[in-house]
C-alpha cells in the first residue's frame, strides 16, 4: 500500500461523506490527511507497523491520532471501514460521477437524492430521457453540459504528459500571437508548476487587444482556432474548447493592469492559493484573480506583476514550481527559499544511447550535439545484452564499444569529455548482466530493472539491493521504472533501497524523458533528505532528446533541490570523484 492510494482513499471518503451531508470539521480532517498523505517523505505504510511508527506518523501535520488509526486501517485491509460502509450504501459508481467536468459532491448528492442516479451511465440515460429538468439548479444549460461532460470523459478520461501539454501551449500560442494586439501568452496550472502531467491547459492572453473594449475581435479570433475539436464554451474575454487529443484548453484575454494577479490565481495550487488568500485576509486584503485589494475600500494595492502581490504580502516571490503549499509561503516570508537548479547550472549528461544499440546516432554526433548544449561531459551508456530488442552489447561489443567511445574522447580534443559507460540490466535475482571484468573497464556504470516487473514488493527490493551491492555499479537508472500513463513504478520499498544507496555512495537518478520523470518529486525529496547523491540525465536515444532535460530540471524544483544537491553541476573531474569510487 503506497502513499498515493491512502491518499486517494482518504479523498474518497471526503467526498463520500460531502454526499452524503457529514459534518463539516470531519470532512475538511479526511481532505487535510489525504494532502499530508500525497505530500510526505515519510513511507506511511511502514509507520502503521507498532506504536513507535504511529507516534511518528502523528508528527506529520495533518495526521491526529483518528487519521493514524485511519491509515493503520488502510494499510491492514487496503481500505476504509467507513468508504465501504458509504460505498455500500451509495455503490462505487460516485466516485466515477466525481470525475465529471465541474461535477462536485454536492451536485453528485443532488443526484442521487432527486434521482437515485448513481453513475455515469444512469446520468446519461437520464438526460436522455428528459428526467433531469424537474430537478434544481438543472436547466437546459447545466443538462447539456453535463451531457457534454460525459462524452468527454468516455473519449478522454486521462491525464496528459508534460510535453504533450507542454507542445500543445506553444502551438496554441503562436496561433493566438499572430493577432494584433496580443503580445503576450503565459501557461499557467499545472504546466507552469511543471507537474509531470497536465489534466487541462491553461493560456493567459495580454496586450491591447485584451482590453475589455477590445475583446470581441480577440475572441472570435482564438474561436477560429484550427486546432479545435468542439467548442465548449465562448464568453466575453475567455475561450474554452477541446483539441483532437481530448485536452481541455482555456484561453483567457486579460488586461495589462491585472495580469499579473490572475497569473499567480490561475498557476498556484488550490491548496497554495488558499493559504495566500488567508495570509492576505489577516493583514486586511482580498486576493482574487484580478487584484490584491483593500478590504476596507476595495482600492487595488497590487495586481500588474506576481512579484508586487507577494512584496505587498511581506514576501519573495515564490518560483511557479514550489506553489504547492509544500512551505513555501512560510519560507517567502521569511525570506529563506532556496536558490533552485537552472538548466545553465548543468555541466554533463551520463546516460544516452546510441546507434550501436537502439539509439540513432553516433557517438560523435551525440558529443557534438552535447557540445552545442553546453556540457563539457557526457557518458556513452548503450544497453547490455540482456535487452535483446535494443540490440543490446555482450561482452565482446561491450569491450569494441569502449575503444569506440576513447577514440571519439581523443577526437573532441578536450572540448568536451566523452566517459565510457553503459546501462547495464538487473537480472530477476539481482545479479548484473555483463561480466565484473568489463564493467571495471567502464567510467559510468549504470544499472537498471527493465524486465520482470510483476515482482512482489520483497521480491525486487532485494534484487536492486543485491544489484546495488556490486561495487562496480555507480548510479541506479530511473529506480521505479515507471513509464508515466502507460506503466505503474513496479513494487519496492524504496526507502530501504535509497538509504542503503546513500550508504554506499551509490547515485540514484532523476530520469529526466519526459516518459519517466522517475525519481517523482517527492521520491527526490526523500532521497535528499536520506543523503543520496542525485543526477539527473535526459537517457536520449538521439541528438534531439538532448533538449528534453528541461523537464527533469522542473521535478528537482519541485523538490526544492538546488544545484548543490546534483551531482553532475560539478565539473568533469569533481563529479567522478563524488561518484561511488571503482575498485
Amino acid at each position: 500500500m503506497d502513499n498515493p492510494t491512502m491518499a486517494r482513499l482518504l479523498s474518497e471518503t471526503a467526498d463520500l461523506l460531502e454526499i452524503d451531508g457529514g459534518d463539516g470539521f470531519r470532512i475538511r480532517s479526511y481532505r487535510r490527511a489525504a494532502e499530508a498523505a500525497e505530500q510526505t517523505t515519510h513511507d506511511l505504510n511502514a509507520l502503521t507497523a507498532d506504536a513507535a511508527s504511529t507516534a511518528r506518523l502523528m508528527e506529520i501535520p495533518g495526521i491526529g491520532k483518528g487519521m493514524a488509526a485511519n491509515l493503520r486501517a488502510i494499510a491492514a485491509t487496503g481500505t476504509l471501514p467507513l468508504r465501504e460502509e458509504l460505498l455500500a450504501k451509495y455503490g462505487v459508481g460516485l466516485l466515477e460521477l466525481l470525475k465529471l467536468p465541474g461535477m462536485g459532491p454536492k451536485t453528485v448528492a443532488l443526484l442521487w437524492s432527486a434521482a437515485q442516479i448513481a453513475g455515469i451511465d444512469q446520468l446519461a440515460e437520464a438526460i436522455e430521457a428528459g428526467r433531469l429538468t424537474e430537478l434544481p439548479r438543472m436547466g437546459e444549460k447545466q443538462i447539456e453540459k453535463l451531457r457534454k461532460g460525459i462524452d468527454d470523459y468516455r473519449r478522454s478520461a486521462g491525464r496528459f504528459r508534460i510535453d504533450v501539454a507542454e507542445e500543445a501551449a506553444q502551438r496554441t500560442a503562436s496561433y493566438l500571437l499572430a493577432f494584433p494586439g496580443i503580445e503576450k501568452i503565459t501557461p499557467a496550472g499545472s504546466l507552469r508548476r511543471g507537474r509531470e502531467t497536465a489534466g487541462d491547459l491553461d493560456l493567459l492572453a495580454s496586450g491591447s487587444a485584451c482590453a475589455p473594449e477590445h475583446t470581441a475581435a480577440a475572441v472570435e479570433y482564438v474561436a477560429a482556432y484550427p486546432g479545435i475539436h468542439n467548442m465548449i464554451a465562448r464568453g466575453e474575454n475567455k475561450v474554452s474548447f477541446h483539441l483532437a487529443s481530448g485536452m481541455q484548453v482555456d484561453v483567457r484575454l486579460l488586461p495589462s493592469a491585472s495580469y499579473g494577479a490572475a497569473l499567480q490565481y490561475f498557476t498556484g495550487s488550490k491548496a497554495h492559493n488558499v493559504a495566500l488568500r488567508q495570509r492576505a485576509l489577516k493583514m486586511g486584503y482580498t486576493l482574487s484573480e484580478w487584484a490584491l485589494a483593500r478590504l476596507d475600500d476595495s482600492s487595488t494595492v497590487a495586481a500588474a506583476t506576481e512579484e508586487e502581490i507577494y512584496a505587498a504580502l511581506g514576501m519573495d516571490w515564490i518560483p511557479p514550481e514550489l506553489r504547492e503549499n509544500l512551505g513555501e509561503i512560510e519560507a517567502a516570508a521569511r525570506h529563506s527559499l532556496p536558490r533552485l537548479t537552472e538548466r545553465a547550472d548543468l555541466r554533463g549528461d551520463l546516460h544516452m544511447h546510441t546507434n550501436a544499440t537502439d539509439g540513432h546516432d553516433t557517438i560523435r554526433e551525440m558529443a557534438e550535439a552535447a557540445l552545442a548544449c553546453g556540457y563539457r561531459y557526457i557518458a556513452i551508456t548503450d544497453h547490455s545484452k540482456n535487452l535483446a530488442m535494443t540490440n543490446g552489447l555482450d561482452e565482446q561489443r561491450a569491450l569494441e564499444q569502449i575503444q569506440r567511445i576513447r577514440e571519439v574522447d581523443r577526437q573532441m580534443e578536450g572540448r568536451i569529455r566523452v566517459f565510457t559507460g553503459i546501462e547495464v540490466d538487473i537480472l530477476a535475482e539481482g545479479a548484473l548482466d555483463l561480466d565484473d571484468e568489463v564493467l571495471a573497464q567502464m567510467e559510468i556504470v549504470i544499472a537498471c530493472v527493465h524486465t520482470r516487473f510483476e515482482q512482489s514488493r520483497e521480491e525486487m527490493t532485494a534484487r536492486v539491493l543485491r544489484a546495488i551491492e556490486n561495487p562496480y555499479v555507480r548510479i541506479l537508472g530511473h529506480p521505479t521504472g515507471r513509464l508515466l500513463l502507460r506503466r505503474e513504478p513496479f513494487a519496492l520499498d524504496l526507502g530501504v533501497v535509497l538509504r542503503r544507496a546513500a550508504e554506499l555512495g551509490v547515485a540514484v537518478e532523476h530520469n529526466a524523458a519526459p516518459e519517466r520523470l522517475d525519481l517523482c518529486d517527492r521520491d527526490l525529496r526523500l532521497a535528499k533528505e536520506l543523503g543520496c547523491r542525485i543526477v539527473i540525465n535526459s537517457d536520449s536515444h538521439d541528438v534531439r532528446n538532448l533538449g528534453k532535460m528541461e523537464y527533469g530540471i522542473r521535478q528537482l524544483r519541485r523538490a526544492w533541490l538546488g544545484p548543490e544537491d546534483v551531482l553532475n553541476t560539478l565539473g568533469a573531474e569533481a563529479f567522478l570523484a563524488a561518484l561511488r569510487p571503482r575498485p
